[in-house]
């Protein structure tokens, strides 16, 4: 810059207006310069959308799809589909498969590449954006976005989406929703999350002649659990909920039997069984607990 300065000065030594009107074409000609071939195209076009256009390695795609348990029959949708290299992938795995994008440039590329790979019939590719389109009815999500877009869909995934569905998500987490899975794969990222039941509060049932109580304290799939049974207070050795999936181990120190819940939580009814075992005796008994 100062080599421009001086040459200025050298032309305009009695023009200071002229000088300031130089230096003011000289800055932005160098930053146009600078804007249009050092900074990509897409990323100039991302920054009017929430996340830029990355697309996610072929070998992180197929690791996402195991991680899922991707079986066929599932429903995944993709949120942020791009060129729609996951749903792509997903419908060669059997699955039904849908990809939703605010970009109609990516969903256009989308549909070309389900076409040149056989699967058009099999996918959808929807413009929208993410944050007011339905995908409740997933099996699976998939999404690379940012930690900031994750954070704000979170309360919809935990609100809307079933028990069970699980989430995959390429390179972010989300936040303090501590993940089930994780890998770390040619150099990504990549996080699962199996939607937890809501199962906060007091629950109870009875087995046999015997009566129990459960207070169960819930932070995402992390639950604490206290559990009595006609007065006693028994010690819960573990407690998992898995999905809708929760299973519960537990012994009342004053008789010492041994209890075995495992059960799957429908709203406000968990069914099951317990195995309960006193020395070397033992049954297996229906379990159905009851909101209170």
């Amino acid at each position: 810059m100062k080599k421009l300065h001086s040459h200025t000065i050298s032309f305009c030594q009695n023009c200071n207006y002229s000088l300031r009107f130089a230096q003011i074409i000289n800055f932005h000609l160098i930053a146009m310069v600078i804007i249009f071939f050092i900074i990509p195209k897409p990323a100039l076009y991302a920054q009017e959308l929430d996340v830029p256009y990355v697309p996610t390695p072929s070998i992180v795609v197929e690791k996402m799809l195991d991680l899922a348990e991707l079986k066929p029959g599932d429903y995944l949708i993709d949120l942020g589909s791009g060129d729609g290299r996951i749903v792509i992938a997903a419908a060669k795995r059997g699955a039904m498969a849908h990809g939703i994008d605010i970009d109609p440039q990516r969903i256009a590329e989308a549909n070309n590449n389900a076409r040149e790979a056989g699967v058009d019939n099999k996918v959808i590719f929807v413009e929208s954006d993410i944050f007011s389109a339905d995908f409740s009815r997933a099996d699976v999500v998939t999404m690379y976005l940012l930690h900031s877009v994750n954070v704000k869909l979170r309360p919809f995934m935990l609100e809307k989406l079933r028990p069970g569905t699980r989430i995959i998500s390429h390179d972010f987490d989300m936040d303090d929703w501590a993940y089930d899975e994780y890998l770390y794969l040619d150099e990504s990222s990549i996080y699962k999350w199996i939607v937890p039941a809501k199962v906060k509060g007091k629950w109870s049932w009875n087995n046999g002649n015997k009566s129990f109580t459960m207070i169960i304290n819930q932070e995402f799939q992390k639950i604490r659990i206290i559990l009595t049974s006609d007065g006693d207070n028994l010690i819960v050795y573990s407690s998992l909920l898995s999905g809708d999936k929760i299973t519960i181990t537990a012994e009342n120190p004053s008789n010492g039997e041994h209890y075995l819940f495992n059960g799957r939580v429908n709203g406000k009814e968990i069914v099951g069984t317990v195995q309960i075992r006193n020395g070397s005796s033992g049954t297996v008994e229906n379990w159905n607990a009851n909101y209170m």
